[in-house]
């Protein structure tokens, strides 16, 4: 996000980052009700206002940890406008929304199979409820057929016993010719004292799962309770909401589910209904924050329709309005709302928005409400309707937390004031940056509520970033105990490389954060800060004014100027033009991982590896003060826009050495973003492609024969005229990149008179190098090195070949043994091979005696 920020800012547009956070209604309540219970103190004996304010003490003692990380980060928002949902204006909105909603006939109550937190006491949504793969176990009980013979019963198969309380038909397969003589009979529910159920047909049953005899437990499974609603059958609940049975289950009645699980097997063995069990994989639904297993429960719920709503999401991002980046997104999008659920918005909690309903005490609760924007409000319609003399209570339920979120575009810009002048000025929003895993809790429903209460999206694009993962891939979890501290890692690596690191990810995709990448884009960051000191120390004192004059008076946007530079600079100009071509293009087009690999390749290579190198030549070798200008003109130049080009990414060191530079008249943070296009000259980067080429197969021949570093060795450089004319010009550059005796560089045509007592190196088409043996070593001492290498490769060939000759051996050493010796005895038999001829051509050196 804050790439996106400080590069549109650079580009002079009116950007606007808002932060903020929300109240995270059940993570929170959950966190100081444990740590209310580590002192001994129950949420219900504080009382809803006492437990509150305590949450609020929490909230002001910690709720600071994720923005002070952000701020660590080098977010630059504006901090101004910070918001929490919770905020008077933005809880101004949520009632707003409500209140708009049931106007509309949107939000309804209504008794709902809901999923149930237990522990949490409230319902949450489909979206907050994660499924894990876990070894359980499959019943088989046995329902006995009413009216029927002992040998007349049915055998089902299921993996939540406890709830065969609230079975109120047993469902077979119309075509299941093993039971179709059963279908119209009724079935006697194990343990219920006889209680009768109707045995039905459906196509809905799995003939083949289990028995192929489903148990319909409507007030306790997702699919039972659409089954019944199709059917007309009753729903018949058998759970508390503490998730102990009740008094449906009789004898069970009070135990906890997992206990009465246990206990009604036991007790379904000493009456023979109990066939067997068997361990089976289960999809088990927990809780996203508590982690407790969920249990679907019949509930009295706030809902928002949400078809209608979903409709218009949808159609702006086929129509264009909306774009979602990566585009892979959008097909998981289009699903999601076209099979979307009712939301239920409701929550069992006391820490968030107050549902806005008020009751009428003596009043029926489903039919006697009142939907008000205030208490106030509420009381005066209650008057209006009933008479002085009425009382009213507040629902006790507070809404779900992203019910306040999804309004964030623009609650958070003065709405519902239209005429707000953030709202006027910055809605509807350009971006909107999260991770793909709140795609449907966070991003689809601000598009729904967007488009709903004010006409638009609410943002024209939404950029998807990954999950940061730990170095072995998974998720970052307590448990795991592999979260990293953003703090902590700035501590060790610094802001820009833990930044530069998470930056360099491919949109939608996680990344695995690794102490090998922060420390590569550490040394990264060191590398800018001495090529930021080099730049600096090369420079003129800012005193010597008729330097700088020569210095600024450089104009590399003019292409006459750029194609008069020496080629060296004109090559690196180009190639930072093209650059700048690059990376803004790939910042236009969210590509940000591409701009800030092509930016470090840059940095790292052409400029610090090899245009620091080659101005050496100029600032200290040349001792023409003109070229040493242009160098330092240039040096400036491509390093200043390096720093501009990095800046999104790295905002602390670039920011420091911008300012550390001469003549700066404003920040870099607020600087304008270089110009495009800028003149670039091919024919120069491919001159000095081929002066980089030559110099690289000098420096790999001086490696290979082990010549110092020191060590200055004389050349001939054969090519064309044309070739030749241009590498000569640059003879300083060669000898320094090169390590040359500029001395002793012939620039010629055609092969030299020694050319068989030379290394010769083919560096391109058209352009040889020839470096005279002697130069680089003693060719007598190299013979002997040579020979005694050959002797001991020799021998060890040998040694690996017997064994592979030996049929013991082969037949019988370990597979991967075997295939290590042979691949063992090929790479010592290469290196025979390349020894060799290195030996022949060091004999055909030697002078022959006369």
């Amino acid at each position: 996000m804050d790439i996106m920020v400080r590069y549109h800012r650079m580009k002079g547009r009116d950007t606007l980052w808002l932060p903020g956070t929300d109240h995270a209604g059940i993570a929170t309540q959950l966190v100081v009700e444990r740590m209310l219970a580590s002192e001994g103190i129950k949420r219900a004996e504080l009382g809803r206002d006492e437990f509150v304010q305590r949450v609020w003490e929490w909230k002001k003692k910690y709720g600071g940890t994720i923005t002070n990380q952000i701020k660590r980060l080098g977010a630059s928002c504006d901090w101004t406008r910070e918001h929490f949902t919770l905020d008077e204006q933005l809880s101004r909105a949520v009632m707003e929304a409500f209140v708009r909603l049931h106007e509309k006939g949107l939000i309804y109550r209504g008794s709902y199979l809901v999923n149930w937190s237990p522990n949490l006491q409230t319902a949450v949504s489909d979206l907050e409820v994660e499924y894990s793969e876990e070894p359980g176990t499959l019943y088989y009980i046995k329902y006995r057929v009413a009216g029927g013979s002992r040998s007349d019963f049915l055998t089902i198969a299921t993996t939540r016993p406890e709830t065969l309380f609230g079975d109120v038909a047993v469902a077979v397969h119309p075509k299941d010719e093993r039971y179709s003589k059963y279908i119209g009979m009724m079935a006697i529910v194990p343990m219920t004292y006889g209680r009768h159920v109707p045995i039905i047909s459906d196509k809905y049953v799995d003939k083949d799962f289990g028995t192929g005899v489903l148990k319909i437990s409507p007030g306790h499974d997702h699919n039972d309770y659409l089954l019944a609603r199709k059917l007309g059958l009753p729903i018949l609940n058998v759970m508390n909401k503490d998730g102990t049975l009740n008094d449906v289950a009789g004898l069970f009645c009070g135990l906890d589910r997992f206990e009465a699980r246990k206990k009604l097997w036991s007790d379904l063995e000493e009456t023979g209904l109990a066939v067997k069990k068997e361990p089976h994989t289960l999809r088990v639904p927990r809780s996203q924050r508590g982690g407790e297993v969920i249990e679907p429960l019949v509930s009295t719920q706030w809902f928002v329709t949400m078809e209608p709503l979903a409709e218009k999401a949808l159609h702006a991002v086929e129509k264009g309005d909306l774009t979602i980046i990566p585009e892979r997104f959008e097909k998981i999008y289009k699903h999601w709302l076209s099979n979307i659920k009712d939301w239920c918005i409701s929550r069992q909690l006391w820490w968030g928005h107050r549902i806005p309903v008020w009751y009428v005490v003596g009043k029926d609760l489903d039919e006697e409400f009142i939907v008000a924007r205030s208490a106030d409000e509420a009381l005066e319609k209650a008057h209006e309707k009933y008479g002085k003399d009425v009382e009213i209570y507040q629902d006790p339920d507070v809404l779900d937390t992203w019910f306040s979120s999804a309004l964030w575009p623009f609650s958070t810009l003065g709405w519902p004031d239209d005429s707000a002048e953030d709202f006027k000025k910055f809605y509807p929003t350009t971006m909107l940056e999260t991770g793909h895993d709140i795609l449907f809790f966070w991003v689809a429903r601000m598009v729904m509520m967007g488009i709903e209460f004010t006409g638009s999206v609410p943002f024209s694009y939404v950029y998807l970033h990954g999950l940061i993962r730990d170095s072995q891939g998974r998720k970052m979890s307590k448990t795991l105990g592999n979260v990293i501290d953003p703090i902590d890692t700035i501590k060790e690596f610094g802001t820009d490389a833990l930044r530069f690191s998470l930056a360099l990810g491919t949109a939608g995709q996680d990344l695995n954060l690794s102490t090998e990448r922060l420390t590569a884009n550490k040394a990264f960051t060191n590398k800018l800060w001495n090529a930021g000191k080099f730049v600096l120390q090369n420079l003129p004192r800012e005193n010597d004014i008729s330097s700088w004059e020569k210095i600024l008076a450089h104009q590399f946007d003019k292409e006459e100027f750029t194609l008069g530079l020496p080629l060296p600079e004109c090559w690196v100009v180009s190639q930072l033009h093209m650059l700048i071509d690059s990376v803004s293009l790939s910042y236009d087009k969210f590509f940000f991982g591409d701009a800030g690999r092509e930016i470090y390749d840059f940095f790292w290579s052409d400029f610090a590896d090899w245009y620091i190198e080659a101005s050496k030549a100029r600032l200290y070798h040349s001792g023409n003060g003109s070229t040493a200008s242009v160098a330092q003109s240039v040096l400036l130049y491509v390093f200043e826009n390096v720093l501009m080009l990095l800046h999104p990414f790295m905002p602390f060191v670039t920011e420091e050495l911008w300012q550390a530079l001469p003549y700066r008249k404003e920040a870099l943070m607020v600087s304008a973003w270089p110009r495009t296009p800028l003149p670039r000259h091919s024919n120069s980067i491919k001159k000095f492609e081929n002066l980089q080429a030559l110099t690289r197969a000098i420096r790999n021949a001086r490696a290979e024969y082990s010549v110092e570093p020191a060590k200055r060795i004389s050349a001939t450089i054969v090519g064309s005229d044309e070739v030749i004319r241009y590498i000569s010009e640059e003879m300083e550059v060669l000898a320094l990149l090169s390590r040359l005796d500029a001395q002793n560089i012939r620039f010629t045509d055609s092969p030299p008179g020694d050319a068989n007592q030379s290394v010769h190196l083919v560096a391109s088409e058209g352009l040889e190098a020839y470096l005279p043996l002697a130069d680089m070593v003693d060719i007598s001492l190299e013979l002997a090195r040579l020979s005694k290498r050959l002797s001991k490769l020799q021998t060890e060939y040998d040694g690996l070949s017997t064994r592979l000759c030996s049929s013991q051996f082969v037949d019988k050493a370990p597979e991967d043994v075997v295939r290590g010796v042979r691949e063992k005895a090929a790479e010592t038999e290469e290196k025979i091979i390349l020894t060799k001829n290195r030996l022949a051509f060091l004999k055909s050196t030697v002078p022959v005696p006369k």
